[in-house]
């Protein structure tokens, strides 16, 4: 018996299937996209399920749930959004198991076989799976600047443009502010809706922070916005939201309680007492000092790792960098050597829905110390060059 017809040409991620076959302590891994474990808050996260199972209704915390989410976890999350400047009440959120089933249920409800989405040029893996799995046909940005997408949008007419702009998996980049006005005002122009993917929007390491698509004027109707805690608590909780606008919050409701009925109960009740308990500005501050050290380490060690020519992105937060390689070299040959030199990175290839650039590379700095990604960033230098 074979699948079904919609996983055809739906390949398995490449970031994936590295991470399985890297699985061993001597290899230095710049490949996934992993928060570092070490600075997971493991007390104040046990001590948060234990608080939830101890309670006299922490049987309340094991039952079903509404499937909008639970309603202490919404406004803590509300308030923050609203904090750092994209008001936002706990009615506008609904909660998913992680920010991808997100993307997911957006792509449920507003994308019929044969729908246009427009991406930016490379973009997030996960999600061009998404929406080859939904039978959209994607299209494809040119540049990293809005005002040369309008032709995109005129001639393909989208139903939904899909953007990462801060510290954009897997570039690094940032879109600036006036790049952000212009993106919602050619969406309201042409009809189509803007997803706005944030998971490490909290993750900036120098320069001020840019108000979210969703806090430009004329987006309240036309941005849906993605959020997560899998880059400042912990992945393993598989807890995200999506900001809707009041229109579109039915049917995201309706799929979402197609997909799994609700978000776990004991997950969201944890989490929620995390966030009582926590100083959450003083534990992302903490991952920040972190990660800009991490960060710094590997921006440094570059110009003796890449060789002559290569080009790369210089990220103001997030967890990536990106690297192109100068000639006709193809990242994915250079990858079994890397490896056998005990060092991993992920080809840039798949990140492409267009025409591939194979002389491109990802490499995360999160997931290892700053004397890892020294001896790490040594070990490429000697395959690269």
């Amino acid at each position: 018996m074979s699948p079904a017809r919609r996983l055809d040409g739906v390949a398995s991620s490449p970031v994936r299937d590295l991470l399985a076959l890297i699985d061993r302590p001597e290899v230095i891994s710049f490949a996934g996209g992993l928060p570092a474990p070490e600075l997971f808050d493991l007390d104040g996260l046990r001590a948060a399920f234990d608080r939830v199972l101890s309670t006299p209704d922490a049987r309340r915390n094991l039952q079903y749930a509404p499937t909008e989410g639970n309603p202490a976890l919404r406004a803590q999350v509300a308030a923050r959004m609203t904090a750092r400047g994209l008001p936002t009440t706990a009615g506008d959120l609904l909660v998913t198991t992680g920010s991808q089933q997100g993307l997911t249920l957006i792509t449920t409800a507003l994308l019929d076989p044969g729908a246009v989405v427009a991406v930016e040029e490379p973009t997030y893996l996960a999600a061009l799976q998404c929406f080859q799995l939904a039978g959209a046909e994607i299209v494809t940005l040119p540049g990293p600047d809005p005002a040369g997408w309008e032709q995109v949008l005129a001639t393909a007419r989208p139903t939904l443009v899909y953007l990462v702009p801060n510290f954009a998996n897997p570039t690094g980049r940032t879109m600036p502010c006036s790049a952000r006005a212009t993106v919602v005002a050619l969406a309201a122009k042409y009809g189509a809706w803007v997803v706005e993917d944030d998971p490490y929007g909290e993750l900036r390491y120098r320069g001020s922070p840019v108000p979210a698509l969703a806090a430009q004027p004329g987006a309240d109707d036309r941005v849906l916005h993605l959020g997560s805690f899998s880059k400042i608590a912990a992945p393993g909780l598989r807890l995200g939201w999506v900001r809707t606008p009041p229109s579109l919050r039915p049917a995201l409701t309706v799929a979402k309680q197609a997909a799994d009925l609700h978000t776990s109960t004991i997950d969201q009740a944890a989490a929620a007492a995390w966030l009582a308990a926590t100083d959450l500005d003083a534990h992302v501050g903490r991952l920040r000092d972190a990660y800009r050290e991490r960060r710094d380490a590997m921006m440094s060690a570059m110009p003796a790792t890449a060789p002559e020519g290569s080009v790369w992105s210089d990220p103001e937060g997030g967890m990536f960098t990106w690297v192109r390689l100068p000639g006709a070299v193809d990242a994915a040959s250079v990858l079994p050597r890397a490896v056998a030199n005990n060092v991993a990175f992920v080809p840039g290839a798949p990140f492409y829905a267009g025409r591939a650039d194979p002389a491109t590379l990802r490499l995360s700095f999160t997931t290892n110390t700053p004397s890892q990604i020294a001896e790490g960033m040594r070990r490429l230098a000697a395959v690269l060059r």
